[in-house]
């Protein structure tokens, strides 16, 4: 973001600031889950904007909860316009957490079972999500420049979330999508040992302007 000089003394002189910054997120699709199986973004559908229009796309998930205990929340990208999910990542996940009861069960840990190498399953953002009527995800994925069909395409995501073993976990993630077609969706879903249902939580995806 460029710094805005105002020659004008006086704040209430200024009346739009919001126009003169760079950077702005500007949202292009807010979808809420009602015991939905996956929640996905596909160009061209639903006013979902996926392309070249933006360098920079950030994922928003708000109280993502699942429809059962100590499930994790994943996602994948398609590069056919969401017909398959399955493009090969390679991926970093790093977590913190602490327990409810203070009771000392509490650190800083890599996670080598999250973690794809070159591999083609859903990856893990938020993982043993709570099932609990009070217990819930929520976090970003930040997703760059998904159309080059030059570069594979880098991704970085930070979490927290209300686990089954009533610990708080605050994750972040980073790795790339090893492909030099262009990203057109990402879906997401609860998935560990057995699939679970997005009973609700709130999803939104942004579009950013880097100048």
């Amino acid at each position: 973001m460029s710094l805005v000089k105002y020659n004008n003394n006086s704040i209430s002189a200024i009346t739009d600031v919001a126009s003169s910054m760079k950077g702005a997120m500007t949202l292009i699709k807010e979808v809420t889950a009602s015991s939905s199986a996956t929640i996905s973004f596909v160009h061209g559908t639903s006013d979902v904007v996926l392309d070249s229009t933006y360098p920079i796309y950030k994922f928003v998930w708000i109280n993502a909860h699942p429809s059962a205990d100590n499930r994790d929340l994943d996602f994948q990208v398609s590069t056919d316009t969401g017909s398959s999910y399955g493009v090969a990542m390679t991926t970093t996940y790093h977590y913190n957490y602490h327990n409810e009861a203070d009771d000392n069960a509490g650190g800083v840990e890599y996670n080598p079972y999250a973690d794809l190498a070159n591999g083609t399953g859903f990856f893990e953002l938020s993982e043993n999500v709570g099932g609990d009527n009070d217990q819930s995800g929520c976090g970003e994925l930040w997703l760059f420049n998904p159309s080059s069909t030059t570069f594979v395409k880098h991704f970085m995501a930070t979490t927290t979330n209300y686990s089954a073993g009533d610990f708080n976990k605050h994750g972040y993630m980073a790795g790339y999508i090893n492909s030099t077609s262009a990203v057109d969706a990402v879906q997401f879903k609860f998935s560990a040992d057995a699939s679970a249902n997005v009973d609700v939580g709130t999803f939104k995806l942004y579009g950013i302007k880097d100048s």
